[in-house]
């Protein structure tokens, strides 16, 4: 039976140099209950099966909305998580996308000497290209980097992601607590960046969920 609670986990650390390939992938689930059984199904399978070396980290959350299960694998390249998970007796039940590849772009560290996270937010875009990818990247850091300390308050890191096929920009952000992000959402940092990727030709905001790490793996 899934455990009621979480096993303690650690966060992954996103900017560690080795990881070379990202694989996101996402489970639409009713409810927290079902959400906590699907990660504890995931996580299970994946403690219980022999990993290959290049697989360097796997973490499971749950989104706030107890609607979405996302997994976020870290790779030293693009050769070993597809044929390792392709083996794996992964949840068949609730819908699921396929993993999404992703490569790590660009950071923005506001804080990197807060403890672990108490959100991840992750905020999607679908782009026309790897040049809109960057350009997006960019205009939004410029933006971040710009703000005023009190615009910056609870956000400890963004970090960018490019889908390798030149169509999604995911911005994988680390907050201290749920309460700043909504706090965030309020402000004119927010409404900046959201300003900035509805004018950009090329770019359409899909959006955001807010997560809570559930479990993880390491090396």
């Amino acid at each position: 039976m899934p455990s009621a609670t979480a096993p303690l986990a650690t966060d992954p650390d996103i900017t560690r140099p080795d990881s070379q390939a990202v694989y996101i992938s996402y489970w639409f689930v009713e409810g927290a209950d079902q959400g906590r059984a699907v990660l504890d199904e995931i996580m299970d399978v994946w403690d219980s099966t022999p990993r290959p070396a290049g697989i360097l980290s796997f973490a499971g959350y749950l989104s706030t909305g107890n609607d979405v299960v996302l997994t976020y694998a870290q790779c030293t390249d693009d050769s070993v998580y597809r044929p390792f998970t392709r083996g794996l007796n992964l949840p068949a039940g609730p819908a699921s996308t396929d993993p999404i590849e992703y490569r790590l772009h660009r950071d923005v560290l506001i804080d990197p000497t807060e403890p672990a996270p108490g959100a991840m937010v992750a905020a999607s875009f679908d782009v026309d290209g790897s040049e809109r990818q960057r350009s997006i990247v960019d205009a939004i850091v410029a933006n971040v980097e710009g703000a005023s300390a009190e615009e910056q308050a609870g956000l400890i890191a963004a970090h960018f992601h490019l889908s390798l096929d030149g169509s999604r920009v995911l911005n994988f952000a680390e907050w201290t607590d749920d309460e700043a992000h909504i706090e965030f959402l309020g402000g004119e940092l927010s409404r900046r960046s959201l300003e900035i990727a509805n004018e950009m030709p090329g770019v359409r905001p899909l959006g955001f969920r807010r997560y809570h790490l559930y479990r993880s793996l390491a090396v």
